[in-house]
């Protein structure tokens, strides 16, 4: 009987185990849905007066550059000048050969002699004729007295007709030869003013001969840098091809184009004469914006500033990234690039630590506190000492909950 019922005991005591287990388990945590938040920085809303600026990418150019070319062809016979180097006004930069230089200048002036001497000829000789010619009319008068005796004498029968035809002949001969003397003497201011168009021709290409030939030896015009160097001594240059640049140092210029939009607003200060200043990202140097290019393109214009101060570190052709100084605006917010959503939204941070979005309208960019780019903005709606965000939220929304790691000045 008991080995009967001890596997019913046992069934017994099993189902009061865990009947006793199940009433003393514990009971489970009720699980509370909780709402995330995201970790930001944020800075205080100050508002102020801030000077925009405006990124621009220029080109430094130089307007005193010149370039020195050879006066005629000749053979390079020295060059002692180099690359980059620094020279007074009147260093000998190039010599050309005297062998190639001097024969047209000697050439040009013999001609010039020839010529000059054969005017002195001319009036010689007009002055002979002049002379000549009144002995010549006084020959003519002897003849026809001649003439006329002679036919007196052959009315009379005193000579023979052969006589008288001797007489007219040797009047006819002293008058052709008057004639001559005439057109001779008439001819002079013409061939006079021919030699001394030829002369003046000649002294012309003497000149140039002879410039060129001062000019064999290049100078620097005025204190400056050597560049563009392309002969060396033993090079055989054709006339006016290149042999080097020299730029002065000073007067320096950046041209830079600058979108159509603010043409009107960067004009209109030029006009007041007022002074907007820009500053090379690396090496700090200033530049003052003078003038506007007198023609544009689709692209913009190009504004022409002028270097203030030293050049030291820019060269002629180097890009340079400057930061144009616009007119001071009123009642701007400055904020990190990094606060914006979009082009034009802020989130404010509110009492209970939620986001609440603000449309702000974009006046540029200025330099921020760290010293790097700023977005200037106007917002809406967005008082004086309340924080927005500065850390970018790629899912910023209204109402987000965010917790704040920095509170930046």
């Amino acid at each position: 009987m008991i080995k009967r019922l001890l596997p019913v005991l046992i069934l017994a005591i099993g189902v009061a185990g865990f009947l006793a287990l199940r009433l003393t388990r514990p009971e489970p945590v009720e699980a509370v849905a909780q709402e995330r938040s995201w970790r930001v920085e944020s800075m205080v809303v100050s508002y102020g007066e801030h000077v925009p600026v405006l990124p621009l990418f220029g080109e430094v150019v130089s307007q005193g550059r010149v370039s020195l070319v050879a006066p005629l062809a000749a053979r390079v016979a020295e060059r002692p000048v180099q690359e980059g180097q620094r020279v007074a006004a009147g260093t000998l930069l190039v010599a050309l050969d005297e062998a190639d230089t001097l024969p047209p200048l000697r050439q040009a002036e013999a001609e010039v002699a020839d010529l000059a001497a054969q005017i002195a000829n001319e009036r010689i000789r007009h002055d002979n004729d002049s002379h000549s010619l009144a002995r010549e009319r006084d020959i003519v008068a002897n003849a026809q007295r001649q003439l006329e005796r002679t036919r007196s004498l052959v009315e009379r029968n005193l000579a023979s007709p052969s006589d008288l035809d001797n007489a007219g002949d040797t009047l006819a001969r002293a008058r052709l030869t008057v004639a001559t003397r005439e057109g001779a003497i008439a001819e002079h201011p013409a061939r006079l003013q021919s030699l001394q168009a030829r002369l003046a021709r000649a002294e012309a290409v003497e000149q140039a001969a002879r410039r060129d030939a001062d000019r064999s030896r290049v100078l620097a015009p005025f204190d400056g840098i050597v560049t563009g160097v392309q002969v060396s001594p033993g090079d055989q240059v054709a006339a006016r091809s290149a042999l080097l640049t020299l730029y002065p140092p000073e007067g320096l210029e950046l041209y830079a184009r600058v979108p159509q939009r603010y043409l009107d607003e960067l004009g209109e200060w030029l006009e007041q004469d007022e002074a907007l200043s820009a500053v090379a990202v690396e090496g700090g140097q200033r530049f003052i914006l003078q003038r506007l290019a007198g023609e544009s393109d689709p692209g913009g214009t190009e504004a022409i500033l002028v270097l203030e101060g030293s050049a030291s570190g820019l060269r002629p052709g180097a890009l340079l990234p400057v930061l144009l100084q616009r007119p001071a605006v009123a009642d701007a917010l400055a904020v990190p690039f990094s606060a914006l959503h979009g082009s034009d939204v802020l989130y404010r941070i509110d009492e209970e630590s939620r986001l609440q979005r603000h449309n702000v309208t974009r006046l540029g960019e200025t330099l921020g506190n760290d010293g790097e780019r700023w977005a200037l903005v106007k917002p809406d709606g967005l008082a004086a000492g309340e924080r927005i965000i500065v850390t970018h939220l790629p899912n910023a929304m209204q109402g987000l909950r965010v917790e704040v790691a920095e509170l930046q000045p």
